[in-house]
């Protein structure tokens, strides 16, 4: 075994570095320790609410089967994901298709630690994010044919649990997780082993370097359902939800939303992926703003239709809106075809901040011709002010720009056939 590499105790490494970081609301887990008589611990890292690790799970009819635990902070349990875990896997498995592209709960435990106790999550072993896949490539940027490869089983999943009656309210590069090779897992304990992760030997604790997992291309997997809502297919809500950029435009209005939201994330996420970073970059001076998030929405997808305004609250609404039916130009910039929507319009923009010169056409900057003009269509699809406007997801899996690897794939399998025959 290599020695063991010492990180310097003057400098903050993993958990330590996130903003709202308190050493005691974390378990200090040890690699190498066990875990409920069962789990080994070979690798971990952190999620900022929560420490993931991997382990071996000594089982009793077959050993050494590697997953996932994650370990809550202190305050926290992961109550919703166990309860979503349960509704997902009371459905017969031939019920739908993509009933196996969302991560269940295997098991799960308490385990005490110096200040108290924390839930553990059993979840199988997976590969890397969809960020960290996406960050792999020199550009920071997904291939086309990949992004769509991810884009039609996620879909899949997505349409399983709508139709189940789940809305998962954060649905982003982050939480949605590739297949990792079995290979590239068993040789895990090995490769720590051979080159022991880097640690910071705290009297307390050992801060311990996250361990990269090997990236693959196989199917994605929707994962992280501690934000997600359970009830019936089509009902609303009105909760605060959403991470930041990703937000919708009604829940960043205060109105009640539906299962639509995840299909807005499914579009803002596509440009994340694929393009030139957030759709919707709405940070001033380093923190996100409602006023510049609605103005770059305008920019792209034009005015809200009057039923949109007609569902805002009357003090959300003259923030940024005039509701006289007057046309003015107060701070108003955007493109003439904006400006003749505009004035038809009950709501004229008239907050201070400008509206952006821009629009999807300028903003992709990947493709060009057929290949643009899909997934223009594909964007202009799910960003749509109302959320009955835009499409489900079982409605997304014939959309050109998707069936376009499809056709791939059949074109591949049918000249492979070719060259056999």
């Amino acid at each position: 075994m290599s020695k063991i590499p010492q990180l310097p105790h003057d400098q903050k490494f993993e958990e330590e570095r996130y903003p709202t970081y308190k050493a005691h609301q974390y378990y200090p887990v040890q690699l190498g320790q066990t875990l409920a008589s069962r789990y080994r611990v070979m690798a971990d890292w952190v999620t900022g609410r929560s420490k993931i690790i991997t382990a071996s799970s000594d089982n009793s009819i077959r050993q050494d089967i590697l997953v996932t635990l994650k370990v809550c902070i202190l305050g926290e349990d992961g109550s919703n994901e166990l309860a979503i875990s349960h509704h997902i896997k009371s459905f017969d498995d031939g019920i739908h298709p993509g009933k196996h592209r969302s991560r269940v709960t295997l098991d799960d435990f308490h385990i005490r630690g110096p200040h108290g106790r924390h839930h553990c999550l059993v979840f199988p072993a997976l590969g890397r994010t969809l960020a960290q896949v996406r960050n792999v490539f020199e550009d920071r940027k997904l291939d086309k044919l990949l992004l769509q490869r991810f884009l039609y089983p996620i879909l899949q999943g997505l349409d399983f649990l709508h139709q189940t009656g789940v809305v998962h309210t954060d649905i982003s590069p982050n939480n949605i997780l590739v297949e990792a090779d079995n290979d590239m897992l068993v040789n895990l304990e090995e490769t720590e082993r051979l080159n022991p992760s880097p640690r910071k030997v705290l009297d307390d604790r050992v801060i311990q370097l996250s361990y990269t997992t090997p990236t693959s291309y196989k199917d994605p997997v929707i994962t992280d359902f501690g934000a997600a809502y359970l009830g019936v297919p089509g009902q609303r809500y009105r909760d605060d939800v959403m991470p930041g950029v990703y937000r919708a435009p009604e829940v960043l209005a205060g109105m009640e939303w539906d299962s639509k939201i995840d299909i807005w994330s499914i579009g803002v996420m596509i440009w994340d992926l694929f393009e030139d970073g957030n759709l919707f970059p709405a940070y001033r001076n380093g923190h996100l703003d409602d006023e510049l998030h609605f103005a770059q929405m305008i920019a792209l997808m034009g005015p809200p239709p009057r039923e949109f305004l007609d569902r805002m609250s009357e003090t959300q609404r003259v923030r940024y809106w005039d509701s006289s039916g007057q046309y003015t130009f107060l701070h108003v910039r955007i493109p003439i075809l904006y400006t003749e929507l505009t004035r038809k319009n009950k709501g004229t923009w008239i907050a201070e901040t400008p509206i952006p010169s821009q629009t999807l056409e300028s903003r992709e900057i990947r493709l060009q011709g057929r290949d643009q003009e899909l997934l223009l269509g594909l964007m202009r699809k799910i960003l749509c002010w109302l959320p009955e406007d835009r499409p489900s997801a079982e409605d997304l899996y014939n959309d050109g720009f998707i069936y376009q690897f499809v056709e791939y794939v059949m074109e591949l399998e049918e000249s492979s056939q070719g060259k056999q025959g």
